[in-house]
C-alpha cells in the first residue's frame, strides 16, 4: 500500500475528535473543519517522514493545535449577545444584526463530538465554551489538551515544543481563571433522554403553533434569549415571550422545527416558510437548561450551519 494511502486509512478514526478539538480552540465549527481539512493535507504530505517517532493520533493532534494557534494570532475572541452588556427588555427595541464588529460563537452539533467523558461533553457546553474564549490561546490549547484530551504533561511539553513544568503553570492559570467565568456544576443541568425529548416535543409544538401559554410554562424566570449575529438580547420570562410573540411568531404552519442537538445540549433546526411557499432553513436554535426550567434560548440565525447538522436547506 502506498504511503499516502496507509495515511489515509490510519488517520480517518481521528476526524471527528479533531473537529471538536479545533472547535474547542477556535469557537466555530466552519473553522474547525477548515482546519481539520489542513490538518489532514499537512499529515498526507508529511507521513513519508513520520516514520511513527510518535504516536499518530499525537502528531496529528500538534498538527492541529498549531494550525490553531496560528489562526488565533491576532484574531478577537468570540463572543455571544451577552457577554457585549446588558440585555433589553423592550421586545420593541432594533435588531440591526452587527456589522462584522464581533465574531460570533457558533454551535457545535453532538454529532462532531465524539468523546464520551463528563469533561468532554460538558466543555462544549455553550457557557463554557464561551468562558474558554476568556483563555490565551496558548492557555486555552494546554487546558483542552490536558483536562479534555487527557494528554499527560510530557506529551504536552513536546506538543508545544516547551517544558513539563509549563505547562503544570499554564495549566494551573487556566483552571483558575475558567473558575472565575465558567458556570458552575450546579447551573449546568442536563434533562436525562426522556426529558430532553418531551421538552424539545413541547417547545416545537409551542412555536409551530404560536402556542405563547405554552412556551411560557417551559421558561425560568430569569430566562435570556439571544440571537447572534444580532448585538441586543433579552431577559426575563416577560420581555422573551412578549418579543417572540410580536416578532418572532408565525402563523400556525409556517413554522417547522426539527430536534437535534448542539453541544451537548437540546437543539432544534428552524425552517420558516418564505415567500415562494417553502419551508427553508432560518436558524438553530440551543436550550440550556436549569432547575427553574428553559434558562437560556440561543437562536443562531446562520442557515449556513444546516450542513454542518447534515440537515437540508429546504423541506
Amino acid at each position: 500500500m502506498p504511503v499516502q494511502e496507509d495515511f489515509i486509512e490510519h488517520a480517518a478514526p481521528f476526524h471527528a475528535e479533531l473537529i471538536a478539538h479545533c472547535y474547542r480552540m477556535l469557537g466555530s465549527v466552519h473553522d474547525a473543519e477548515d482546519l481539520v481539512q489542513e490538518t489532514y493535507l499537512r499529515g498526507w504530505r508529511g507521513y513519508p517522514a513520520f516514520e511513527e517517532r510518535a504516536a499518530l493520533r499525537t502528531w496529528l493532534y500538534r498538527i492541529a493545535t498549531t494550525a490553531c494557534l496560528r489562526a488565533l494570532e491576532n484574531r478577537a475572541r468570540r463572543v455571544l449577545p451577552a457577554g457585549l452588556g446588558a440585555g433589553s427588555i423592550d421586545p420593541d427595541a432594533g435588531l440591526d444584526s452587527d456589522t462584522g464588529a464581533h465574531r460570533w460563537l457558533e454551535p457545535l452539533p453532538d454529532a462532531l463530538t465524539p468523546e464520551t467523558t463528563v469533561v468532554a461533553k460538558e466543555s462544549v457546553r455553550l457557557a463554557v465554551m464561551t468562558a474558554m474564549q476568556e483563555l490565551p490561546a496558548r492557555q486555552r490549547a494546554v487546558l483542552i489538551l490536558r483536562d479534555v484530551v487527557q494528554f499527560s504533561a510530557a506529551e504536552v511539553a513536546e506538543l508545544l515544543e516547551t517544558t513539563p513544568s509549563a505547562i503544570n503553570s499554564a495549566l494551573q492559570r487556566a483552571r483558575a481563571r475558567l473558575a472565575e467565568v465558567a458556570p458552575t456544576d450546579e447551573s449546568m443541568t442536563e434533562p436525562e433522554d426522556v426529558q430532553r425529548r418531551a421538552l424539545l416535543d413541547r417547545y416545537c409544538a409551542a412555536f409551530e403553533k404560536a402556542d405563547l401559554a405554552a412556551l411560557t410554562e417551559l421558561l425560568a424566570a430569569d430566562v435570556r434569549l439571544e440571537m447572534p449575529p444580532v448585538p441586543v438580547w433579552f431577559t426575563g420570562r416577560d420581555a422573551v415571550t412578549r418579543f417572540l410573540a410580536k416578532r418572532a411568531f408565525a402563523k400556525p404552519g409556517d413554522l417547522l422545527l426539527v430536534p437535534t442537538a448542539a453541544n451537548g445540549q437540546p437543539a432544534v433546526a428552524e425552517y420558516r416558510r418564505g415567500a415562494n411557499g417553502i419551508l427553508e432553513a432560518h436558524s438553530i436554535h440551543v436550550i440550556t437548561t436549569g432547575h427553574g426550567g428553559v434558562a437560556a434560548i440561543t437562536v443562531f440565525l446562520q442557515p449556513t450551519l444546516f450542513a454542518a447538522f447534515g440537515m437540508p436547506l429546504t423541506r
